[in-house]
């Protein structure tokens, strides 16, 4: 608490005494070692606001400023709190983002790195999907439930889901309905895992999603509407989930899952996802969603 105190009276005699100085001066190496900071503080940023850190940014600037003002108003009891639980929340945030950061890492270390520098974090841009992707989509899920083949199929919205796409096998391909039905046909090498779709086209095939452990949901429900709850619960996005058992068709989003659903159903889904406009979740947002059934 008292290096707390310390280092903001530090910092605002420090300010003080730059904002009192008469005769600033600034050599030609200021200059460079401001533009340097200026440079890599505003790719770190835009890597941020491209992955699920963002929140988690969002979250942490909203927590300084209390402390900030904690420390204003001589709030002993936060200044103490904060200061005992910085290090394991430094530690906590390297563990919950190991994926990006070894992602920045493995690009930092490229051979392409002036590309990677000056692209780092740039965010595909994600167009809507279509009228004609949905008829698509709408038309493969209840061929697919007719035949009771097992489908899971993720639509990504804002929060992008590369961490997902890589455990997959790139596909790239535009979204037909003769397409997805082909790729989880029974037996067939891509059938098994998870469809993420960007936009109007079929990004990646065979994905690993994570498994949703709330209480709530029903035991007799399998992997892969599991599979479907985790991933709404982690991001903003769609997903179709077709029973292989009852060939029943369901939807997860925003940790919901709403079963036997009609195509009326489905495509006033869809449609909602196409006509909204772009959103960010709160931090605060994903973790009810994770821990809805703690309360």
């Amino acid at each position: 608490m008292q290096d707390i105190k310390e280092l903001l009276y530090m910092f605002s005699n420090k300010v003080s005494n730059v904002l009192g100085m008469a005769n600033l001066t600034m050599t030609l190496v200021d200059i460079i070692e401001i533009l340097i900071i200026s440079f890599l503080f505003y790719h770190i940023l835009v890597w941020i606001k491209s992955t699920r850190a963002w929140n988690l940014f969002k979250g942490i600037m909203v927590i300084l400023i209390f402390v900030l003002l904690a420390a204003l108003f001589q709030m002993n009891t936060i200044l103490w709190i904060a200061e005992n639980t910085l290090n394991v929340g430094l530690i906590a945030i390297v563990v919950i983002f190991q994926p990006e950061i070894r992602k920045a890492l493995e690009n930092l270390g490229d051979k392409n790195i002036f590309n990677s520098l000056f692209n780092v974090g740039a965010k595909p841009t994600i167009k809507k999907i279509s009228d004609h992707t949905i008829d698509e989509l709408v038309k493969a899920t209840f061929a697919m439930g007719r035949v009771k083949t097992g489908a899971l199929i993720v639509l990504e919205d804002e929060i992008l889901l590369n961490e997902y796409i890589r455990t997959g096998i790139d596909i790239d391909a535009l979204l037909s309905s003769q397409l997805l039905i082909n790729i989880f046909e029974k037996n067939t090498p891509l059938h098994d895992g998870a469809v993420i779709v960007r936009g109007d086209r079929v990004i990646s095939a065979t994905c690993y999603l994570p498994l949703s452990d709330g209480v709530s949901l029903s035991k007799s429900l399998g992997t892969r509407h599991r599979a479907a709850v985790g991933i709404s619960e982690v991001s903003d996005s769609l997903t179709i989930i077709v029973s292989e058992e009852t060939g029943k068709v369901s939807v997860a989003v925003r940790g919901q899952i709403y079963h036997d659903i009609d195509a009326e159903f489905l495509r006033n889904r869809l449609g909602y996802l196409q006509k909204s406009e772009k959103k960010e979740l709160t931090r605060m947002e994903l973790i009810k969603r994770r821990f809805k059934n703690e309360k």
